[in-house]
């Protein structure tokens, strides 16, 4: 009897994007997208694909994928993003191997598509992804940011390469910038042994743009790579002023609550 695979998808606030990545797994026997909170029409979009839908919000994405697991029934899994694409080629490779049942777990070779450029350097390419797994040894994901499968057996790796469609624009960067630099400013926080000052926050900033613009080659991708390690940069940056952020005594938010409770004494003292 052929195996079957069930497509996951976990998405929130992808209403632009997912139609088009639901297109590209229609050939999958089921697919399944994690709603995590969103606030416009990805759970009816899904729905009017034919996917099934699971509403669940966490802050870790290992839970994420751990929890969509639970609502697979065939043997196989395939976790994607709404920003990635499966092309023909692909589909048919996974369905082959797939057939042949003799392997457990495929690794994918991700195109990453920045600015409407396909990168080739910058620590972009190449960019190995695990995704694809006969569900009985996939054990589970761990980490909260840059989460990773823990799996038994050996892995396969496909030929065709995963489209991933992402940095569409600045804002759409900053937006996804917004979540995981403060997810990883906690992580980073918790095992930080000294404090953040403005030089290290520079510091940080400068080495992580000269990494993926010239020590991991970032400018043969020309204006868009460079851009891409700049903002590369700037997320770094990020993450390091939001480290010194959690780092205040007494946190920030209580300052700004005694301020607030020393204005209020004042108007009582008035009155």
């Amino acid at each position: 009897m052929q195996e079957k695979i069930t497509a996951i998808i976990i998405a929130k606030n992808e209403a632009d994007m997912l139609a088009a990545c639901l297109a590209t797994v229609a050939w999958c026997d089921q697919v399944l997208v994690l709603d995590s909170g969103s606030t416009d029409d990805t759970a009816k979009i899904a729905e009017q694909a034919g996917a099934k839908v699971v509403l669940f919000s966490h802050s870790s994405f290992a839970r994420l994928r751990n929890e969509a697991l639970k609502h697979v029934s065939t043997e196989w899994v395939f976790y994607l993003d709404a920003d990635e694409r499966v092309l023909p080629q692909l589909a048919r490779e996974i369905q082959v191997h797939i057939e042949t049942g003799k392997d457990t777990t495929l690794q994918l070779e991700r195109k990453n598509v920045f600015f409407g450029q396909a990168f080739s350097a910058g620590g972009w390419s190449p960019d190995y992804v695990t995704r694809i797994f006969r569900k009985t040894s996939l054990r589970g994901w761990s980490g909260v940011v840059h989460e990773s499968p823990e799996f038994e057996g050996g892995v396969v790796q496909l030929q065709i390469p995963l489209v991933h469609l992402t940095h569409r624009s600045v804002s759409d960067g900053l937006k996804k910038s917004v979540v995981w630099t403060a997810l990883e400013a906690e992580l980073l926080s918790e095992t930080l042994t000294f404090a953040v000052t403005p030089r290290t926050v520079i510091r940080k900033g400068v080495m992580e743009f000269l990494r993926r613009g010239f020590f991991w080659r970032g400018y043969k991708d020309g204006t868009p790579g460079m851009m891409e390690a700049l903002i590369q940069g700037i997320n770094k940056m990020l993450v390091y002023l939001q480290v010194w952020e959690l780092q205040q005594q007494p946190p920030i938010e209580q300052q700004y609550k005694a301020a607030e409770k020393e204005i209020a004494d004042l108007w009582r003292k008035k009155s």
